[in-house]
């Protein structure tokens, strides 16, 4: 499972944006994962801030 650290996600969307079974959703600044996630890593590639980890 991805886990987001909120300390240090700065709300881009850019994870949004590359997820390829949509399982990401950012509302107002609130970063969230659905169940359908694969891990393919995708996002945690992506993130210019290193927010995103597999755990």
């Amino acid at each position: 499972m991805i886990q987001v650290n909120i300390e240090k996600c700065g709300h881009c969307g850019a994870c949004v944006s590359v997820c390829p079974t949509n399982s990401i959703t950012l509302i107002e600044s609130c970063l969230e994962i659905a169940d359908t996630c694969t891990t393919c890593e995708t996002c945690v590639t992506i993130c210019p801030v290193g927010a995103l980890v597999v755990s």
